[in-house]
């Protein structure tokens, strides 16, 4: 079975669930964001054949995985102790963005190389970074998280299309991009 194979099939058992949006909404409850990110992050490890990266650091072995609401963006957060090599390490990595309808019948899979992120987004946010822990400053004006983001616009005029999902059903597929991505890094 190859990756999309496996990835779309733990998208409608996990992801797009019918089950628990029907009941979702029979009690008036939100559905955006009811899919937590550990499991876009399996999703991603099925679409990538990339395993857990660990604690802190990427995702999966050299793959981000960011997912967002349609018309939203895909936040990036660098802690105080370990986001100065996170963001180096953004620069090398490639990223997997995942765009998703509100109730999840719709899905859009791109990837963009960290090369090609690094000098609109990641070099241009270090400075911020650094400034926004400095030590030299008390610490009540500093804040907890350092967080940016990349525009879900900016994605899908840049980002190299890997599967879509339409009500549900695997529309389009590139097979060849995920294997060809993995040897980049």
């Amino acid at each position: 079975m190859l990756s999309i194979d496996k990835a779309y099939q733990f998208y409608t058992r996990h992801i797009y669930d019918e089950e628990k949006i029907s009941l979702l909404k029979t009690h008036n409850l939100k559905i955006a964001g009811s899919v937590p990110p550990v499991l876009w992050e399996l999703f991603g490890a099925l679409l990538t054949e990339r395993s857990g990266n660990g604690l802190t650091g990427a995702d999966l072995q050299g793959w981000e995985v960011k997912s967002a609401k349609e018309s939203g963006s895909y936040e990036y957060q660098y802690h105080l102790n370990t986001g100065s090599s996170k963001l180096l390490e953004d620069c090398k990595i490639n990223h997997l963005f995942c765009m998703y309808s509100e109730t999840y019948e719709n899905v859009v899979v791109r990837a963009i190389k960290g090369e090609d992120l690094a000098e609109n987004f990641f070099k241009l946010w270090e400075p911020h970074y650094i400034k926004n822990y400095d030590v030299s400053i008390d610490k009540s004006q500093r804040r907890q998280r350092f967080r940016k983001s990349i525009s879900g616009g900016y994605v899908e005029r840049n980002g190299i299309l890997i599967m879509e999902v339409k009500e549900g059903k695997l529309m389009y597929r590139d097979d060849k991009i995920i294997s060809k991505l993995n040897q980049v890094i």
